[in-house]
């Protein structure tokens, strides 16, 4: 049972991701945005970055998805 604490941290981390996906995607928005931009400068051609709305779903997704994958573990772990 000494793996408990770290499924709970990893539960938490789930949790803070899925509460705070809109400042996480905004910021990361706003990074990959810059990347593009300096890659097309040097002529490397790369898509555009992703929409707000859709890097928001994508980290609430993963917030989400890690927040059922911990559960499960402590429910495995607990019967």
């Amino acid at each position: 049972m000494w793996h408990m604490p770290l499924e709970i941290a990893r539960l938490l981390l789930g949790l803070l991701v899925a509460a705070c996906h809109q400042r996480i995607a905004d910021f990361m928005v706003i990074c990959e945005r810059r990347v593009v931009l300096t890659f097309r400068q040097y002529g490397v051609p790369l898509p555009a970055a992703m929409t707000t709305q859709t890097a928001r779903n994508f980290y609430f997704g993963v917030g989400v998805f890690i927040v059922a994958v911990e559960w499960l573990r402590i429910y495995r772990m607990a019967h």
